[in-house]
């Protein structure tokens, strides 16, 4: 039986029609699948691991970072680990940009990906003109981002809701300044087509590139954007590094094991973000 399931796997991938069936519907929904399974196994922490962050946080408030302060419903996210968001070093390579963005007076945010709320309930916190609208399609993500947002004061101007795609995205109501953040875990390419970048020509954007799903993704949308944005390219640092060189006085006296596990973000590759600027 396996026998013949391997030849019959053999001859399929070896014909370009049906490969390209079988990529665009399971290949890559397999990938992510994957992907994610693994973020589930590793950002389940250990009782002493738990112990300690519950220490650190007594009210379950972000402890450092641009968004210091934000208090989360529970010790739990989306996708993501949580203990780096708790302390505040989540995605530290872009702390900089995201006090450069919380200088803009923004009209809309518009967060695809959002997760239980880190950035949609954050950047809603830091510009308190802007009208936020936060997507995803967890339902648990869904219901964390309403809570954060309830907890944090913020409620009355995000408007939270499931599926963006290129047509959700140009449908906005824009009307002065916007700014995009995607991290939709491989779909960039579908949501930010050729025919969005008219929409989006006068506004900012901060994308997460998924290259290990599909390595054409960073290529595609720098192309797409090229004559319309600035693009500066930020690049992750690896979990190791963090431990050796990320310095918070929360993990002073504990030991470089735990220091990594709580600074990890187990991303499966060194990953990029595109932060793009009108020309």
């Amino acid at each position: 039986m396996k026998s013949l399931v391997k030849k019959l796997i053999t001859k399929a991938v070896q014909n370009k029609h049906i490969w390209a069936i079988l990529d665009v519907a399971f290949i890559k929904a397999a990938s992510y699948a994957s992907h994610e399974r693994k973020m589930v196994y590793k950002n389940k922490y250990n009782k002493q691991s738990l112990t300690i962050l519950e220490s650190l946080s007594q009210n379950l408030s972000v402890l450092n970072g641009p968004f210091k302060g934000m208090l989360y419903p529970e010790f739990k996210s989306v996708g993501s680990a949580i203990a780096p968001k708790v302390l505040g070093s989540y995605e530290r390579e872009l702390h900089q940009i995201l006090e450069e963005i919380c200088l803009n007076n923004y009209s809309e945010i518009v967060d695809v990906g959002c997760a239980e709320g880190y950035y949609a309930v954050g950047l809603a916190m830091r510009l308190p003109k802007a009208k936020v609208f936060a997507f995803d399609t967890d339902d648990d993500a869904i219901r964390l981002c309403k809570q954060m947002a309830q907890m944090n004061k913020v409620a009355d101007r995000i408007i939270i809701g499931s599926f963006c795609d290129a047509k959700v995205l140009q449908s906005i109501p824009y009307t002065k300044r916007a700014l995009i953040i995607s991290d939709c875990e491989g779909y960039e390419k579908q949501l930010f087509t050729k025919d969005t970048v008219p929409t989006l020509a006068n506004h900012d954007l901060l994308i997460e590139v998924h290259d290990f799903l599909d390595i054409e993704i960073s290529s595609v949308i720098r192309q797409r954007f090229e004559g319309t944005h600035s693009i500066k390219t930020i690049r992750s640092i690896d979990d190791i590094t963090k431990a050796h060189t990320y310095e918070y006085d929360e993990l002073k006296k504990y030991s470089l094991d735990v220091r990594r596990r709580f600074f990890a973000e187990n991303r499966p590759h060194i990953m990029e973000w595109l932060y793009m600027t009108p020309l």
